[in-house]
């Protein structure tokens, strides 16, 4: 196998009838390198742009100056009006309601898993108390939100 790989056939890699063409593309390349080394635009004055490219850069120059025009006047705006502060009071609500529903799957996890071990019932438990956790989190996220009301256990037709 070593032999095959180690043969001195040259550094040519491809097939047999594109031996030649490696001179034949380096001439072509240097021939399209000429042709592109005129100005593509066909005319030999490379100061002044063709009319249809005048046209595109004073609509781009137009476009310009309407953009910063807007930006000016959105910055004025924006200048004017305070820019909001994050609430002390709307982040400690925010950590609250998220330490609600994590204490209620946490302590549904930790009830499950001393029932596992006591009764040997390993993954019913666990299984069982986790979503009851989890409700259990929900319901104090909804009543710290003040969605629900805190006391449910009275009918709702009596009314202190």
């Amino acid at each position: 196998m070593a032999a095959i790989l180690d043969t001195p056939r040259g550094s040519a890699y491809g097939p047999p009838a594109l031996k030649g063409a490696e001179r034949r593309d380096r001439a072509s390349l240097s021939r399209m390198s000429n042709l592109m080394d005129d100005d593509a635009r066909e005319t030999h004055d490379r100061e002044q742009p063709p009319p249809d490219e005048a046209a595109l850069t004073a609509r781009f120059r137009r476009l310009g100056d309407r953009l910063s025009h807007v930006r000016s006047d959105a910055a004025s705006e924006q200048s004017q009006v305070p820019s909001p502060r994050a609430d002390p009071t709307a982040i400690a609500r925010g950590f609250r309601l998220s330490s609600e529903l994590v204490a209620g799957v946490l302590v549904g996890a930790a009830i499950g898993w001393a029932l596992d071990h006591w009764l040997g019932i390993s993954p019913w438990g666990m299984i069982v108390f986790v979503l009851l956790g989890f409700v259990a989190g929900v319901l104090n996220v909804m009543r710290a939100a003040g969605v629900v009301p805190t006391k449910t256990l009275e009918p709702p037709d009596t009314k202190e």
